[in-house]
């Protein structure tokens, strides 16, 4: 087969991933959305406190940091394929325990659960990455872009399940809070079954073929052990610059989305009004992401990096400021979903972009160990920071965050 040929082999595999990613992140996204509006109210139900209210959220995001290495590391040995059908498989079977806890009012087993359910989120991510394994550097922010934008519709649409879910698990004899996840638990067999029959040939597995072959791919191979994915990120000053972007929007993005329906309810919000001002945010997360992409690709990855960080320093300035007002609330929600997705996609790219063929899988892996690590620490240190200092110290503190960001831009350009 000559070089051409291959090549164009490579271009229309590339466009069957992306496709199958699409169809595999809506499957999941509505698996993951399905049970967020509920993970809280069953911890709250079965623990019988408060306190352990926010614990089912916590649980899916430690879940995910825990299975978000050795995901990237099966990746560099066995392929994409292998990597995200455990990933979801683990999800289904979290989500099973789920039910089964529901049922048998176990708290214990609720937790497991959910931990377990995090690998859905972790698959979620690293589809991210599976897009741009045979990308070329022209359309690779693009390509990555679409994925985190199919998203868009689990997210949306799978809150806005628990009434049917409600009534799903009456008709089959179960408690009501275990509905919705009976959606989740389809969603990740879905996704699990359309990556495992569908993703042939590996995407990441032809990339690391096509080196011997010459051609303009930039391939991956075995992924390395956490420590040694940082020590490689930090002989890099670009692929410091994103990882740093990655981890400071998401934390920037957490801490302030986690405090926003505290602060609306304080002043009299009604719940609709806090469910329109999420759903807005989320919006601003996903739905522009095809923008940043193309963007990113045009502009260059650290220009669009320094546009979400603006973003973000806006959102805080906005929603830090907005008082009683859900609209200007409201205004700075979008704003902060519209910086992180900007400082993902971009970041996302430089990183995979900034380090070596044979780093990549294992420092991806530990982006998003680091990503989900951080998020569970800002959802809880924001509410500390919001007893001491209010709302508006909240997004001072975010703004704070974002400036460490800015001063590795500089560095990384001038190197």
């Amino acid at each position: 087969m000559t070089t051409t040929a291959t090549s164009t082999d490579l271009v229309d595999l590339q466009r069957r991933t992306v496709r199958l990613l699409v169809a595999t992140q809506v499957a999941g996204g509505l698996g993951i959305g399905s049970a967020v509006s509920v993970s809280g109210l069953l911890a709250l139900d079965l623990s019988g406190s408060q306190v352990w209210a926010g614990g089912g959220g916590t649980a899916v995001t430690l879940g995910a940091a825990l299975v978000a290495v050795p995901l990237a590391r099966l990746a560099g040995r066995r392929g994409r394929r292998f990597s995200l059908t455990l990933g979801w498989s683990v999800a289904a079977v979290g989500a099973l325990l789920v039910v089964l806890a529901a049922v048998t009012s176990a708290f214990w087993l609720l937790l497991v659960g959910l931990l377990a359910f995090g690998s859905g989120n972790a698959a979620n991510l690293q589809s991210r990455y599976t897009a741009i394994d045979l990308a070329p550097v022209t359309t690779r922010a693009r390509d990555l872009s679409v994925v985190v934008w199919s998203t868009t519709v689990g997210s949306v649409v799978g809150p806005n399940l628990t009434g049917p879910g409600g009534a799903l698990a009456r008709g089959l004899g179960l408690p009501e809070l275990a509905g919705p996840i009976l959606f989740s638990l389809a969603g990740f067999v879905v996704a699990g079954v359309l990556v495992w029959v569908r993703m042939r040939p590996d995407p990441l597995l032809t990339a690391v073929a096509s080196r011997a072959a010459s051609l303009p791919v930039r391939p991956a191979g075995p992924a390395l052990p956490a420590s040694s994915a940082l020590s490689t990120v930090a002989r890099s000053p670009r692929a410091v610059l994103a990882l740093a972007t990655i981890i400071g929007s998401q934390a920037v993005m957490v801490s302030v989305m986690t405090m926003t329906p505290v602060q609306m309810k304080g002043h009299g919000a009604t719940l609709t009004l806090v469910g329109l001002t999420i759903s807005l945010h989320i919006a601003g997360m996903y739905g522009l992401s095809p923008v940043f992409g193309w963007l990113a690709d045009r502009w260059g990855r650290v220009p669009v990096l320094l546009l979400g960080q603006g973003t973000l320093l806006l959102a805080a300035l906005v929603a830090g400021t907005a008082g009683q007002s859900p609209w200007r609330l409201g205004l700075g929600l979008v704003l902060l979903g519209l910086g992180w997705s900007a400082g993902l996609i971009s970041g996302s790219t430089l990183l995979a972009e900034s380090v070596p063929d044979e780093a990549r899988p294992g420092v991806q892996g530990t982006s998003d160990l680091l990503m989900n690590l951080v998020g569970a620490f800002g959802a809880a240190a924001s509410g500390v920071v919001m007893a001491v200092l209010g709302f508006g110290g909240v997004n001072a503190v975010a703004a704070v965050i974002v400036l460490p960001v800015l001063l590795l831009a500089v560095r990384a350009r001038r190197g």
